[in-house]
C-alpha cells in the first residue's frame, strides 16, 4: 500500500480513537441492546458449536430467513463505488432495512482519499452494526476494524483477508475480493451479484451477527 495512504489511514484511525461519537443526534442516546427475533432454520450456523475464528461456513439456503433484528436496530451502510455489484448490494441493504424497520443511515466515501475518513464517520455514528458494500473499502477496513473491536462490522460481497472477531463477511465464488494485496479472484463475476444473492447476503450476515456468530465468512454459492 502506498505510504501517503497508509499515513492517512493511521491518522484517521487515531482521530477516531480519541474523538468518540458526537452528541448532536438521536443515536447519541442509549437504546435497548439489539436482539435476534426468531431462530434460524436447520442448517444455519450453530451458535452452540460455532466455526473457528476466520473459518468459512456454508449455511443451508434460506436457513437465515427466520431471524430478524429487534425494531430500531441501528445500522450504518458504509459504501464506496458506483459499479453495478455495489449498487445491487446497496439496494439490497436498503430494502432489508425498510422491511425490518431498521434505523439505517448511509455514509458514502467520496473517492479514494475519503475511504478511511468515511469509515471514521461511520464509526462515530454509534451504530449497532456497520455494513460495508464496495470492494474499495476492504483495505481501509482491514486497518480500521482491529482498532475498534467493540464495533460489529458486516462485509457483504467481499471479505477481509485476516478479520478480527468483530468482522463478519458474506461471500461467494463470483465475489471473494480480499484486498489489493491479494488481487481479484479469478472467479470474480459481476453477474453473480444478483438481486436474490444480495438479499440473501444481508439477511444471512445480519442473522449471524445478531446470533453472536461473528468473525467468520458465510459462503453463499447456493441461494
Amino acid at each position: 500500500m502506498r505510504a501517503p495512504f497508509r499515513a492517512l489511514a493511521t491518522l484517521a484511525v487515531a482521530v477516531a480513537l480519541v474523538t468518540g461519537c458526537g452528541s448532536g443526534d438521536d443515536w447519541s442516546r442509549p437504546h435497548p441492546e439489539p436482539t435476534a427475533v426468531g431462530t434460524p432454520g436447520p442448517g444455519f450456523v450453530d451458535p452452540a458449536h460455532p466455526p473457528a475464528p476466520e473459518a468459512t461456513a456454508t449455511p443451508r439456503p434460506g436457513s437465515w430467513n427466520g431471524v430478524h433484528p429487534s425494531r430500531g436496530y441501528r445500522v450504518v451502510l458504509l459504501t464506496a463505488g458506483d459499479d453495478a455489484p455495489t449498487k445491487s448490494l446497496v439496494k439490497a441493504v436498503q430494502e432489508w432495512a425498510e422491511a425490518e424497520h431498521v434505523d439505517l443511515r448511509t455514509v458514502t466515501a467520496d473517492g479514494p482519499s475519503d475511504y478511511v475518513p468515511a469509515a471514521v464517520r461511520a464509526l462515530k455514528a454509534g451504530a449497532d452494526l456497520i455494513v460495508s458494500a464496495g470492494n474499495d473499502l476492504i483495505d481501509p477496513l482491514a486497518m480500521v476494524t482491529p482498532n475498534h473491536l467493540s464495533q460489529q462490522f458486516l462485509v457483504v460481497g467481499a471479505e477481509l483477508a485476516e478479520p478480527t472477531h468483530n468482522v463478519t463477511a458474506v461471500d461467494w465464488s463470483g465475489a471473494s475480493f480480499r484486498g489489493e494485496g491479494l488481487g481479484m479472484s479469478s472467479t470474480y463475476d459481476p453477474a453473480s451479484f444478483t438481486t436474490a444473492r444480495c438479499e440473501a447476503a444481508i439477511r444471512a450476515g445480519a442473522a449471524a451477527v445478531l446470533r453472536g456468530t461473528t468473525g467468520i465468512v458465510l459462503w453463499l454459492d447456493k441461494v
